[in-house]
């Protein structure tokens, strides 16, 4: 599919690619250093991967990863020899700035460090890389020191989270949530939204850059009932099935996120914000363009805006259908037929859908 991340050899890459030209800059080599083009050479031959974005105007953003045992040396210090997971390197093209791919790489960056059960994860930065810098300890990433080489180390630990902020704990859920609920989003605004969650036998469109590869989300409803979600609260994403066939069978849950912000923006026709301050709030990460906005803005008798952190899905053959919820007392019949997106899930009842869906729940709520 195009404009999306994949696995590739660097031997598979073209070094000469002016996306390189900065990099090979910043990194001339030194007697103890190799040049940026000494060790991209080096790792064509060891057939190493890297994770690449394309696009139809090229590459978009390139990230190598690296485990490794060794002690990280600071200038005033020396962290002890563990088992952590180095970003090599990470470049986004310059004509992505202001959009969201950087937000995108640094989140798979993470669910692959959470994947691994890697302890640490940490890179190394020039000051100079302010939007970079922005970006990481958006995401947690800590400033430790300075290596030898003048760049600033940012490091996260899974024994150091810090659960007050979704975007701070991210791929890791709060052990200590109440509730939890359900996010009903139609089929064609879901596979928009949530890009990552591949469905077994469902072909997704090719959509808007700027929500594909972004983890904040923005979903724009407009029921009767207020939400019932509170900040910092897991979600599943239900995905509705539109279309011909059975629903209960095709209609699934497909991802699951946290939830940082509820907003009233209209009640019984009476605006709560102006669509200019909704048009802020919402950035580029809602599906809709602006004149759709404007148009569910002046004609919904209620409307409302929930911010999310998109923190993982189930993947291509693990989505858990309506059916399996309304057999296992999840879904309508066991909740007196409310609306699902009512529902509240207990913690244990949000732990039994997520194994269900194949995610490996001791690796993604930890203490």
């Amino acid at each position: 599919m195009a404009d999306t991340f994949a696995l590739k050899k660097f031997s598979d890459l073209n070094l000469n690619d002016s996306f390189f030209d900065s990099l090979k800059t910043a990194y001339p080599g030194t007697n103890s250093t190799p040049s940026f083009t000494d060790w991209f050479l080096k790792k064509s031959k060891e057939d190493r991967t890297a994770l690449v974005f394309q696009d139809d105007d090229g590459l978009g953003a390139f990230i190598s990863l690296k485990q490794e045992t060794e002690s990280l040396p600071l200038q005033d210090s020396i962290l002890s020899k563990k088992l952590r997971l180095k970003i090599s390197t990470i470049k986004i093209a310059d004509r992505f700035r202001g959009q969201r791919l950087g937000e995108g790489s640094i989140g798979l960056v993470l669910w692959q460090w959470q994947r691994l059960g890697v302890e640490e994860i940490y890179v190394t930065v020039f000051d100079q890389q302010e939007l970079l810098i922005s970006q990481l300890t958006r995401y947690g990433f800590i400033k430790v020191g300075y290596n030898p080489n003048g760049e600033g180390v940012y490091l996260r630990s899974r024994n150091n989270i810090d659960y007050s902020d979704p975007y701070k704990s991210f791929p890791f859920i709060n052990p200590n949530f109440e509730n939890a609920g359900y996010l009903c989003v139609e089929d064609n605004y879901h596979d928009t939204l949530f890009p990552y969650s591949e469905l077994k036998n469902t072909l997704q469109t090719s959509v808007a850059l700027n929500v594909r590869n972004g983890l904040s989300k923005i979903y724009v409803g407009a029921q009767f009932t207020p939400p019932p979600y509170k900040v910092g609260e897991p979600i599943f994403i239900y995905r509705k099935h539109t279309g011909s066939g059975v629903k209960k069978y095709k209609s699934c849950l497909t991802s699951f996120c946290i939830v940082t912000d509820v907003i009233a923006v209209k009640r019984n026709y009476q605006a709560l914000m102006t669509f200019d301050a909704l048009l802020e709030r919402i950035g580029n990460k809602s599906v809709f363009n602006q004149r759709e906005l404007y148009s569910r803005y002046s004609k919904n008798r209620h409307m409302f805006v929930i911010e999310m952190l998109y923190y993982g899905y189930f993947g291509e053959g693990h989505n858990v259908n309506m059916d399996w919820l309304d057999s296992n007392g999840h879904w309508g019949r066991s909740h007196g037929g409310i609306y699902p997106a009512l529902i509240r899930l207990t913690p244990d009842a949000f732990k039994e859908i997520l194994r269900e869906g194949n995610i490996d729940v001791d690796n993604v709520i930890i203490n």
